[in-house]
């Protein structure tokens, strides 16, 4: 509306065979053309033979459905009234509701053309408001209802700034400051794309990091000379909390060549930018669009949440570079406990920035007191590195020569990673993923080594299930949890690929198997025969050879908890409180289940492979053996369960039901009594089976 005062202000004369005291006012054609469109609704936009033939679905189905019952408009006083030519019964709903939020639309039109014919001192139309539409009471006098009441249960914000300082500093995002600084740069990358986006022959796409020290005073300054904003960005997009100003309308029409240059944004929830407010109450924001003069170059300026922020030109300071530059003045020092880089080994913002930044299309420069020279960031890409550039951008050597044992144990993790390093790939072949499940030269390094999941290129989160990254997707607003970008079938490829390997090695020893029998059946919903996932009298065992162990038994105690735990490296059973190493008894079968951990467990959830003849069990009063085998049958257990009926030529009713009846709580004592006894379950082969 704001364009059409600018573009049409001005009357033209009348045309040449028209009488000569008429004039033509663009301004209010353009009003009466923009209006004509939005309010003509009715049924004759919606005939039911065409209804019909073309069978709309969803939400073009709504919009054809709610047509249908709107008759003629009509003009009383100022306002449009349009009523419904029969009432909308309880599966029309979302068609009622539709109405009311088009006839908003057109409500919102008619005042912002009478405002500017107003403002103008032109005549103004007739028509100047929708009636009814204020409520869903008073539109329900014009759209009748039957069978049901509307409700208006939208959600509405009142206090924007307690919003602000509620959702988004460590509310949101929790008390991790880096957090901010990846949001910054992420914003800053995305502007520079931006810019390439629109102007494909832009050479000099940059982003500069600083951090700055006066008088015991700190300030964090992020700039980036991309595609900038203008006012109307700032406040409707940058400023709309919730919204993400790339994907608004408003921004892709006044930059129309975004979609057409393949720009895709990393931000998708708006809030991002608010995260600043981790680092300091206090911000400021400088911008200019990259086609805009200086004089279009504007601050924003916050002193803490609960003020108004401060908009101001800034074209009499002198020059102003295109792009946008962000400037916070940190409330702690870097250093301090919870500064921005307490979490970096050598206190150095581009330390901080590595760490974050895994692959950039932008090279990022940081400066800082300790390196005036300023350190950059090269472009990199994940997608496409070797492993051995891969594992250096992930893991990278540390500065300085005081950690020469910690480079030779990373050489060696190196060596590793490149010797089996897996790649995931999406559907359509590209790189979304280089890790290795770990092995045991891992063991060592699974700390300072942990796996990474990427999003956007951005450090997101960590696992020690795997080394080397993970692309990912958010699965909340503050992104510092995110699910994994491959399918089930993509990631079992990649462990069986792991899998493979480490036996071709001859690294698969039955210490690294006991590790990751839970993981591997996890996934793949069973185990090899010939891979170890117990530990009895005899040592590690697998399914093959704990059959014949279990055919020579009539009894066997499944250990299942405190306080009895295993080791892997080397495999044996220990009690949790003395750490001493205990002898299984002959008879006793300690299951090793350890559960791959997020974001591994998040593809392959507990619970995922249950079995669903017994899913009517779950919801039981009690734990009856359905319900209890419901429960365990997608874990190691449940598999040992099965052979064990197998073994023993008994069902599962059988073998279960007499635990059921001892409230699944069966206790037996480890050795002299001197250790406490071990909890779990003992089975007892049924009369009606036979000895092997």
């Amino acid at each position: 509306m704001d364009q059409l005062a600018g573009q049409f202000r001005r009357e033209a004369n009348s045309w040449p065979w028209q009488p000569r005291d008429w004039t033509i006012d663009p301004l209010k054609l353009s009003c009466i053309l923009r209006l004509a469109d939005a309010t003509q609704v009715d049924g004759r936009r919606a005939p039911t033979l065409l209804f019909a033939l073309r069978n709309p679905q969803g939400v073009p189905r709504e919009h054809w459905r709610f047509q249908t019952h709107v008759s003629r408009p009509d003009l009383t006083g100022d306002r449009v009234t349009y009523t419904a030519l029969r009432p909308f019964l309880a599966q029309d709903a979302p068609s009622w509701w539709l109405a009311l939020d088009y006839l908003r639309g057109i409500d919102q039109e008619l005042k912002a053309v009478d405002a500017l014919l107003h403002d103008l001192g032109r005549d103004r139309f007739a028509a100047r408001a929708v009636a009814g539409v204020d409520s869903p009471e008073r539109f329900a006098e014009h759209f009748r209802v039957q069978g049901w009441r509307p409700i208006d249960a939208t959600v509405t914000v009142s206090d924007v700034s307690a919003l602000v300082r509620g959702l988004g500093g460590e509310q949101l995002y929790g008390d991790e400051p880096e957090v901010a600084v990846r949001e910054l740069i992420q914003n800053a990358q995305d502007a520079v794309l931006a810019r390439h986006a629109l102007q494909p022959d832009f050479p000099d796409g940059r982003i500069d990091v600083l951090l700055t020290e006066a008088d015991g005073s700190w300030c964090l300054e992020v700039r980036d000379n991309g595609v900038g904003m203008d006012e109307e960005t700032l406040i409707h997009g940058l400023l709309d909390f919730g919204k993400s100003g790339w994907s608004s309308p408003s921004l892709r029409n006044r930059l129309p060549g975004l979609a057409g240059g393949g720009f895709k944004p990393s931000g998708r929830f708006g809030i991002g930018f608010f995260s600043v407010f981790l680092l300091g109450d206090k911000v400021e924001l400088t911008t200019r669009r990259y086609d805009a003069a200086v004089k279009d170059a504007r601050r924003l300026s916050f002193d803490g949440t609960s003020r108004r922020p401060l908009l101001t030109p800034i074209s009499s300071e002198g020059w102003v570079p295109e792009g946008t530059t962000v400037r916070v003045f940190l409330k702690k020092s870097p250093n301090d406990i919870q500064g921005v880089l307490y979490r970096t080994e050598d206190d150095r913002l581009s330390q901080l920035i590595q760490r974050l930044v895994l692959e950039n299309a932008i090279p990022i420069q940081t400066r800082e007191p300790a390196a005036p020279e300023g350190n950059v960031l090269e472009p990199f890409s994940l997608a496409t590195g070797s492993p051995e550039a891969v594992f250096d951008r992930l893991y990278p050597p540390a500065l300085g020569n005081l950690r020469l044992g910690d480079e030779k144990q990373r050489l060696l993790m190196r060596d590793d990673f490149i010797a089996r390093a897996t790649e995931l790939l999406d559907d359509e072949g590209r790189r979304i993923g280089l890790a290795t499940l770990w092995g045991n030269s891992d063991i060592i390094g699974r700390n300072r080594y942990a796996g990474i999941v990427t999003l956007s290129g951005f450090f997101a989160d960590g696992s020690r299930n795997f080394v080397g990254y993970l692309c990912g997707q958010p699965n909340r607003a503050s992104r510092d949890r995110v699910a994994l970008s491959a399918t089930q079938e993509q990631v079992r490829k990649w462990l069986r690929a792991q899998e493979l390997y480490l036996r071709d090695t001859s690294q698969f020893d039955e210490g690294l198997q006991l590790e990751l029998a839970g993981s591997l059946h996890q996934a793949f919903k069973a185990l090899p025969e010939d891979m170890a996932f117990a530990l009895t009298s005899q040592g590690p065992m697998c399914l093959s050879r704990i059959a014949e162990w279990a055919a020579q038994r009539d009894r066997i105690f499944l250990a299942s908890g405190a306080p009895l735990s295993w080791h892997s490296s080397p495999p044996r059973a220990y009690h949790i409180f003395s750490l001493e190493s205990v002898e299984l008894p002959d008879d006793w079968v300690l299951i090793c289940e350890r559960w791959a951990g997020p974001p591994l467990s998040d593809v392959f959830p507990y619970g995922g492979n249950r079995d669903a003849e017994y899913e009517f069990a779950r919801n039981h009063a009690t734990v009856t053996w359905e319900k209890g085998w419901w429960r365990i049958s997608s874990t190691l257990t449940g598999s040992f369960m099965r052979m064990l009926c197998t073994t023993w030529s008994c069902t599962l009713e059988s073998l279960l039901h007499p635990i059921a009846q001892r409230d699944w709580s069966d206790e037996l004592q480890l050795g002299d009594g001197g250790l406490s006894s071990v909890s779990g379950y003992l089975l007892v082969r049924p009369p009606t089976s036979t000895t092997a």
